[in-house]
């Protein structure tokens, strides 16, 4: 009874050199310091991707706001309004034309118009209803006096103008309502930089505690690449092109989130030109549009947020890397 022995193939020595051979031509495999893909990594894009997006809306509505209220104290500027209070003993008419005729004479005036008895009244109907006798009320009659481009005529000498030739005659500039409007432009902006302050706050904190949840994971490697010689700058900068790119992807998904509402709500609002909801939004907003500058600002606030991003977490690494001997 016979049995087959295994038989032992020898390698050729040429074998192990061509193995040999392709390990070295192979290219290095690079493994990055900070995984590409994680769960906090997801985490802190969409974080950086809702405080972009509402950063977005802010900036967005503080344009609205001080376009519409630069567009108001543009109009209510470029006209003035003459008051002529019924008196006992006066002749209305006799006092409306002559403070036309005062209007007229001033510099600085393009148009006078003169409301008539029926139109002032017509004025006053929303407030005290339709259909009510008002020829018993005292209403006053306005008169409408819009200025020159460039021109502003000098309104003390008109208000002295007017009382002396008509006594129950006042003159109002709007002064008070253009103050008043640039109060609450200031007052927009003011509170959009507060809302940007705190959008940015987040994002730094929420950076710094990504950071170090990364640093914690892989402080052995990092230990090891601080002790053979690695330099803080070289394990720092890993860290803060690992968190760039999130910064930027989490930017641009809200910052384009943002252009997106912003673009769909322009045409919306041309869609709805010359109906009532559109008159009604055009005269708050004017064409609800922030322009050009606004969604350049949208982009800038992307590059930002990436930035502010990548330095949160260099400044992190580096204090970490501080406390290893």
């Amino acid at each position: 009874m016979s049995t087959t022995e295994p038989v032992e193939t020898m390698a050729e020595p040429w074998d192990h050199l061509d193995q040999a051979a392709a390990l070295i031509r192979a290219p290095p495999v690079l493994t990055p310091l900070v995984p590409r893909s994680s769960i906090a990594g997801r985490s802190l894009a969409v974080v950086v991707a809702i405080m972009t997006f509402l950063a977005s809306l802010t900036t967005g509505a503080v344009t609205l706001v001080v376009s519409a209220a630069s567009n108001w104290q543009s109009e209510v500027g470029r006209e003035v309004t003459i008051q002529v209070r019924p008196a006992p003993g006066r002749d209305v008419e006799a006092d409306v034309h002559n403070a036309i005729e005062i209007a007229r004479a001033a510099p600085g005036v393009a148009e006078v118009r003169a409301y008539t008895k029926q139109e002032s009244q017509q004025l006053v109907e929303p407030w005290l209803g339709a259909g009510i006798a008002l020829d018993d009320l005292p209403i006053p009659r306005l008169i409408v006096v819009k200025l020159s481009s460039g021109g502003r005529p000098d309104f003390s000498s008109l208000r002295q103008a007017l009382t002396a030739r008509v006594p129950t005659a006042s003159l109002d500039d709007h002064r008070r309502w253009i103050e008043r409007m640039r109060t609450m432009g200031a007052a927009a902006v003011a509170a959009g930089v507060v809302v940007f302050a705190l959008v940015l706050a987040v994002t730094v904190l929420s950076v710094t505690f990504a950071t170090r949840g990364a640093m914690a994971t892989n402080r052995p490697i990092v230990e090891v690449l601080h002790y053979v010689g690695a330099t803080d700058g070289f394990i720092a900068g890993q860290f803060q092109r690992h968190f760039l790119l999130l910064g930027f992807k989490g930017g641009a998904l809200g910052g384009g989130a943002a252009i997106l509402l912003f673009g769909v709500s322009e045409a919306v609002n041309a869609w709805l030109a010359r109906s009532a909801a559109g008159d009604e939004i055009a005269a708050l907003f004017g064409n609800f549009s922030i322009g050009v500058a606004g969604y350049l600002a949208i982009l800038g606030q992307i590059g930002l947020m990436a930035m502010v991003t990548a330095l949160a977490s260099r400044r992190t690494v580096n204090r970490t890397l501080e406390t290893i001997d």
